[in-house]
């Protein structure tokens, strides 16, 4: 393993836009998949469903609030019209990378801004990467797993290994961030086999 390979981010989670209640969750429990913990998202006023495996879970996300969702204070992380125009081939799709473990404190591998909603602690935010087309997932890098410690055990118990999130070429923000190769990046996580794909 190189340097770069050992401090590559890693993935936190994943989630997929949904209908309110995310109903979708059924095709997933069909698999035999076993339905975790749900959350919500005071201040940005999302819900979602999750599904946890051994190296992350992956959120059904939808809007509880389009009023709140459309504020200023969180507007610009386009949940919103992400979540409206899903079924009009806007990705539904948002990644959440956190740094490895030895790469603590480490930038985001891609341009940013700093989001601080109103669930997380004081001093606490999340960078989201600039300039992401809505035909691309959403990149989210926060620098500490907000809730890791809370969602141990659930991560520990999962009857499935592992998830990983698949893409069909490298987005833009990635691969032109100088310095940064695009080796690697079309997957996070253990590959056992990709759970959700996206090709635009």
């Amino acid at each position: 393993m190189t340097p770069d390979t050992a401090a590559r981010p890693q993935l936190d989670h994943a989630f997929i836009l949904c209908s309110v209640g995310a109903p979708e969750a059924a095709a997933l429990t069909r698999l035999g998949l076993k339905e975790g913990s749900g959350n919500t998202h005071p201040g940005q006023e999302t819900a979602c469903r999750r599904f946890f495996f051994r190296n992350a879970y992956l959120e059904l996300l939808w809007v509880d609030d389009p009023e709140v969702a459309q504020s200023e204070a969180v507007r610009r992380t386009r949940l919103w019209d992400r979540w409206l125009t899903r079924r009009d081939g806007t990705c539904p799709f948002g990644v959440v990378l956190r740094p490895a473990p030895e790469a603590a404190g480490a930038d985001p591998p891609f341009a940013t801004w700093s989001y601080a909603p109103g669930y997380l602690p004081a001093g606490l935010s999340i960078d989201i990467a600039l300039a992401t087309p809505l035909s691309e997932p959403e990149l989210f890098y926060p620098q500490v797993s907000a809730r890791a410690r809370e969602r141990e055990e659930e991560l520990r118990d999962s009857f499935w290994s592992s998830v990983a999130f698949s893409l069909s070429a490298v987005p833009p923000c990635l691969s032109s961030r100088p310095g940064t190769s695009s080796a690697g990046w079309t997957s996070f996580g253990i590959r056992r086999s990709p759970l959700v794909s996206w090709s635009p």
